[in-house]
Order: structure tokens, then C-alpha cells, then sequence
């Protein structure tokens, strides 16, 4: 038997022994086929390993189901990678605790182009929402690559905004790549692998239990450049990945919020701490990992905001960027990624409720605005 990935998938598939025993046996072995070769008494030397592991790994050594099952691997349509190989992610050599097997279906993240993870509250706000999707697609216009987890909330308005703008997207799973967690995001599941990736350290089949997502989150720090957290409670999830990333070296970002809102705590506490703010999506340009591509930020800035345009010789229409009229533009401006009321909308904008009532429909069809709950009212873009 001679085949490199095999001897990997087999180490990392041996029952009690993880990623530190591991480690402790290549820093005696110069590889797993080496260890798979091994006799009982030399692997009892290995500092950490018991003779229950040791018999554990001899008798697996001698079972022929984990090749079988290695084998298996091509059917499902999932790729096994390991350090050493050329699709291993080379970020992951410059962390002390790196996955020694990798599971991922679709396209391998591109080592050699930034990366940015977007992260934060699963019961997130509609406003939370909307910066994620949009940062993701802004970030994604400009060749930034975007990670995340595939929870609900933040992770996903963070996916979908990437495949949205017709960008890269790789989703980390704390279960086996087969398995699509949470279930609601079926169609995202299978959106992420038609362009993207999905990637887990969890052999398939294996099921999402609650312990494995905190590991998972080393890998999304990992492999970004930078950590944007966007919505975050006092004692987030979401947190653990910033922990993560501060030990990685990183460099995190946080979306500030009003200081009454709990979803907001986080990023807020962040920031007081220390993490830059990102404000605008062309911030993460002013981050040094980042800011090559600073040049290409010139072809969004709109310099000339109004443009005018003649009509019926004495009539001039003025036009914002969005190309909206004057009446239904002081309505847009008004209204921003916090829901408002018709009868603050009224106030703000001094129109009487049959404008109102005109504009907002208007807009509602060119998809400019979304009534979020009864009454209420948010812009779509910022």
C-alpha cells in the first residue's frame, strides 16, 4: 500500500487519538506510514501515547474498513487533504494546534488572495443582517474571499451576500461536510459547493454536536486576514473567534451598534478593547493585510453624487446616485437600516401621508425599500 492520503486519513481516524496525540507521534515518526508500521512496544515510547493507544493504533492498522472507507470518499464527491499537500490551506501551517485532516467539498480557498471571516449573532437584527450581506458583496467585488460558518443570522446574510456578487465563499462546518447544519440552510449548503466550499477537520457523518463548533472556530480565524464581527451579545459565540484569532495574530473589526442594544455589547466591548471600527465596507482597505487592492477602491467611489438631466427643455429632474426623483429620494434618505414608523416618516420628512403612502410603494416595487414588520420600514442598501 502506497498511497500518501490513505496512511493520513487513517491517523486521523484512529479512535483516541486526536490532533495532540498526533502531534506527538510524527515528532517521533517521520510520517503515518511509519506510525502505521509501528510495533506495539515503539509506540508505547511515544511521550502521551498509553498502551491502550498504542494497541488501538495496531489494531487499526490491521483492519482493512479505513481504507475501504477512505476509498469511499471519491463517491461522495469529498476531497481529503493533509499538510504537505497541494490543497492543503497554508495558513493553517502558521497555527499551533493545525488540523492534520481536512474534508471539504467544492473549490479549495485560494491561499494567495486576503480573505475576510464574517461573524456574529445567530438571532440577529434585520440590521445586522443587511451590513453583513452587503459588506460580503462589497468585499466580494474587489477579490476578498469570504469565511464563515453556515449558522443562521449573521453567517448566512455573510454567504449569501458573497455568492449574490458572484464572489468566494467557504463555510466551516463543526460536523462532517455531508451534513448539512443547520438544516434550514439546505440551499445554501448546496449554493456554497456549486462555487464555494464547504470544509470541516470532522470525518463524514460525523453529526453537530456542541463541543466541535469552538474548535471549528480556530479554522475560520485561520483563514482570514481579518475578523468582522458584526453583531455580537456579551457572551457571543462569536467571541470565542475573536479569542481565537487575537491568539492567531489576527486582526479583528467590529460593526459599532447603539449601547442599549444587547446584539450590540459585543462589538461595542470590542471596540473599547481595542478592535478597529469598520463604519463603511471600504475600511477594511485602510487594514494593511488588506490594503493591495487599495487602488481598486477608486472605481466605487461616485464623485458627483447628482446628476442632472434635462427634460421637456425647462423641466431638470434632479437624480442621487440611486436615481430617484426628489420627492421619493427625501423619503429614501430619511430611512436607514433601523425600522421606522409611517408616523416618524411623516415627521422627518414633513410629506403629507398620501406621499408618503406613494413613495413608500414605489420604492417597495424598485426593491429600495422592505417593510420589516407592520408600519415599519427600513432602506435596503445603504
Amino acid at each position: 500500500m502506497s498511497d500518501e492520503g490513505f496512511y493520513w486519513y487513517w491517523l486521523c481516524n484512529i479512535s483516541g487519538i486526536g490532533n495532540r496525540k498526533i502531534k506527538a507521534l510524527l515528532n517521533t515518526f517521520s510520517n503515518p506510514e511509519e506510525i502505521y508500521s509501528a510495533k506495539k512496544n515503539m509506540l508505547e515510547k511515544v511521550n502521551g501515547i498509553s498502551a491502550d493507544n498504542a494497541a488501538a493504533i495496531v489494531k487499526s492498522a490491521k483492519e482493512g474498513r479505513a481504507y475501504e472507507d477512505f476509498c469511499r470518499l471519491s463517491d461522495k464527491n469529498i476531497h481529503f487533504t493533509y499538510p504537505g499537500k497541494d490543497d492543503y490551506p497554508r495558513q493553517f501551517y502558521e497555527i499551533y494546534d493545525k488540523p492534520y485532516g481536512l474534508y471539504y467539498k467544492g473549490k479549495i480557498i485560494d491561499s494567495t488572495k486576503p480573505a475576510v471571516s464574517i461573524i456574529g449573532a445567530r438571532g440577529c437584527s434585520e440590521y445586522g443582517r443587511t451590513i453583513a450581506y452587503q459588506y460580503a458583496g462589497r468585499f466580494s467585488s474587489i477579490g476578498i474571499q469570504i469565511v464563515s460558518g453556515m449558522a443562521l443570522g449573521i453567517d448566512t446574510a455573510g454567504h449569501r451576500g458573497a455568492l449574490q456578487h458572484n464572489g468566494y465563499t467557504l463555510a466551516v462546518l463543526g460536523c462532517g461536510v455531508d451534513i448539512c447544519y443547520p438544516r434550514d440552510n439546505i440551499g445554501l449548503y448546496k449554493d456554497i459547493i456549486e462555487t464555494g466550499c464547504v470544509m470541516s477537520e470532522y470525518p463524514p457523518g460525523t453529526l453537530p454536536l456542541k463541543g466541535q463548533f469552538p474548535m471549528r472556530n480556530r479554522l475560520i480565524s485561520a483563514l482570514s486576514d481579518v475578523v468582522v464581527v458584526v453583531e455580537a451579545r456579551k457572551r457571543s459565540g462569536s467571541l470565542i473567534t475573536v479569542d481565537q484569532a487575537l491568539e492567531q495574530n489576527k486582526d479583528v473589526m467590529a460593526v459599532p451598534g447603539r449601547i442599549t442594544d444587547p446584539l450590540s455589547e459585543g462589538c461595542n466591548r470590542l471596540v473599547q478593547m481595542g478592535a478597529s471600527m469598520i463604519l463603511d465596507w471600504k475600511d477594511i482597505l485602510l487594514n494593511k493585510k488588506i490594503s493591495g487592492l487599495y487602488d481598486d477602491i477608486k472605481k466605487y467611489e461616485n464623485t458627483d453624487n447628482k446628476v442632472k438631466i434635462k427634460e421637456n427643455k425647462n423641466e431638470t429632474i434632479e437624480f442621487n446616485e440611486t436615481g430617484l426623483a426628489r420627492g421619493k429620494n427625501m423619503l429614501y434618505s430619511c430611512l436607514d437600516l433601523y425600522p421606522k414608523s409611517i408616523n416618524t416618516i411623516i415627521e422627518e420628512t414633513q410629506m403629507t401621508i398620501q406621499e408618503v403612502s406613494k413613495a413608500i410603494v414605489e420604492l417597495e416595487l424598485e426593491g429600495l425599500v422592505r417593510e420589516v414588520s407592520k408600519g415599519n420600514y427600513i432602506r435596503v442598501h445603504l
